[in-house]
């Protein structure tokens, strides 16, 4: 198992960021998600309640990423190809985790924690002695880092400029200035405990979950002005009905799939 801490930071307090992130994820699945099988199903969405947590929401979904895949790999792979993701959601904690539908030992587990703080806290997760000698810290910065597809000028922070909240642009040492900021703290552990293949497999993933973290942050920065000034009920309504016009391209992909291998 691989062990990292993401720190990633945003000009927003937690409170906002909690809708920005239904936004955004809402938002980026639709956009993903454009027929021929690939793209995300929400399989389930519904309240749940932990003891120690408090009531939250649990999340089920389905990432269909066959044709994603390089055609080196696409003859080894079944026709349906996909990644259940299972969230567990007790804002500002949350749980995710990460299987394969063709790979039974493969698993990426992410505890989040979002603090009102530049990054700051040195055991936001509460880690065990053990696992702090493992973990190793990464500090994402969503104005300077670069994802490994290229530059996205859509989505550059240090150009963007919120018309509703004045945020913006960022530039160099924003973290120390910023107000508000929060950090989301990410715990992320990668296990895929097949000989030969683990460590390759675990450093890859890590890479791509880098990856995903600073498109995903900024796509909530630069989409602001789309969200900002909604409430949870609206943020929820707005994700439903991605959800029900997002699952309907999938599904339909995904039967003419099953059609063409029968």
């Amino acid at each position: 198992m691989l062990l990292k801490e993401y720190r990633v930071c945003m000009p927003l307090s937690v409170e906002e960021y909690h809708i920005g992130q239904l936004y955004m994820i809402a938002r980026h699945s639709a956009e993903e998600s454009k027929g021929g099988g690939d793209g995300v199903e929400v399989v389930v969405n519904k309240p749940c309640h932990d003891p120690v947590h408090g009531d939250g929401q649990y999340t089920e979904k389905k990432i269909y990423l066959s044709s994603r895949m390089p055609p080196w790999v696409q003859p080894m792979i079944p026709r349906i190809f996909y990644i259940t993701e299972k969230a567990w959601n007790y804002y500002p904690f949350t749980v995710t985790e990460y299987t394969c539908s063709f790979l039974p030992r493969f698993l990426i587990h992410i505890d989040t924690r979002y603090e009102d703080n530049n990054g700051s806290s040195e055991n936001a997760l509460d880690l065990s002695p053990e696992l702090l000698a493992e973990r190793e810290v990464v500090h994402v910065d969503i104005a300077t880092d670069q994802l490994s597809s290229g530059d996205h000028p859509e989505l550059d922070c240090t150009t963007f400029k919120s018309r509703k909240t004045g945020r913006g642009p960022l530039q160099e040492g924003w973290k120390e200035t910023c107000q508000p900021i929060m950090c989301s703290y990410k715990v992320v552990r990668v296990s895929f405990e097949v000989w030969g293949f683990q460590t390759k497999v675990e450093t890859a993933v890590h890479n791509a979950v880098t990856d995903v973290l600073i498109k995903g942050h900024r796509q909530a920065f630069v989409w602001m002005d789309e969200w900002y000034g909604m409430d949870i009920d609206e943020v929820r309504k707005y994700e439903s009905q991605q959800q029900s016009e997002t699952n309907k391209k999938v599904l339909a992909g995904t039967d003419d799939a099953e059609v063409e291998t029968n």
